[in-house]
C-alpha cells in the first residue's frame, strides 16, 4: 500500500492538483486538461503515474460528444494523502473515558484494547520467540511505529524512536499501556513499559523471559 504523507509541495505539483480535482468527484482527461490548463497528453502521462502508484483508478465510462470517455477517480490508497482528525477525535474520546471511568477501569480498558490488537495479529501457538518478536515489530509498524529488538544486559527490549501514538501520548501517557498489552499478548511474556515521554515519545518495552 502506498502511504504518501500529506505534503503541501505534492499538492502544488501537477499530479497533486489532479488528485485535488479528483477529490471533488470523477473526471475525464478532458475535464482535467481544462481545469489545469494543460494538454490531454500531459494529463494522461500524469494519470498513468498516479495509477501506477495506486492513487488513481479508472471508474467507468461517460458519454462524450463523439465517443465515450474514461472517468478517473481516487483509489482507496489516496485517502492517506489527506490529513485526518483521528488524533483529535481520539484525544477527546480518551478525555471522556477519563471523566466517566475510575483510573483503574480506564487502564483496564486500555489494556483490553491492546490485548485485542495482539489477538488479531497472532504469531501462532507454536511460533518461536524470534517469530513472535517479528510479529510484534510488524504489528507496531502497521500502527505507525518503527520498532527494533534490542538485547541489552540480558534483557530483550522492544524499542522505537517513533511512537505510533505520539500525538495522543502527549496528553494521555496511559495510552502506552495499549502497546504494552499488545506486546505481552503476542509474545506470551510479562512486559514492562518503560517509554520515554520527554519531548517526542520513544517506545521501550522490556520483556521478562519466563
Amino acid at each position: 500500500m502506498v502511504q504518501t504523507k500529506f505534503d503541501e509541495r505534492f499538492f502544488s505539483s501537477t499530479r497533486g492538483r489532479i488528485v485535488l480535482e479528483l477529490r471533488g468527484g470523477d473526471r475525464t482527461v478532458n475535464d482535467l486538461a481544462d481545469a489545469l490548463g494543460i494538454t490531454d497528453n500531459a494529463v494522461r502521462a500524469h494519470l498513468l503515474a498516479l495509477e501506477r502508484d495506486r492513487l488513481v483508478m479508472q471508474k467507468g465510462m461517460v458519454k462524450g460528444f463523439r465517443k465515450p470517455h474514461i472517468a478517473y477517480g481516487l483509489a482507496e490508497d489516496a485517502r492517506h494523502l489527506f490529513p485526518a482528525a483521528y488524533d483529535s477525535l481520539l484525544n477527546r474520546l480518551l478525555e471522556g473515558f477519563k471523566k466517566n471511568l475510575s483510573p483503574k477501569a480506564f487502564l483496564a480498558t486500555l489494556r483490553e484494547v491492546g490485548k485485542g490488537i495482539g489477538k488479531d495479529a497472532p504469531a501462532g501457538s507454536n511460533a518461536s520467540p524470534a517469530k513472535r518478536l517479528d510479529k510484534v515489530l510488524s504489528t507496531l509498524k502497521e500502527l505507525g511505529g518503527s520498532a527494533d529488538v534490542i538485547h541489552e544486559n540480558g534483557k530483550v527490549i522492544i524499542a522505537s524512536e517513533c511512537c505510533p501514538f505520539a500525538d495522543v501520548v502527549a496528553e494521555h501517557p496511559e495510552v502506552c499501556k495499549v502497546a504494552e498489552s499488545l506486546v505481552a499478548e503476542i509474545t506470551g511474556e510479562e512486559v514492562t513499559e518503560c517509554c520515554d515521554r520527554t519531548g517526542l515519545p520513544k517506545c521501550r518495552f522490556e520483556i521478562a523471559k519466563s
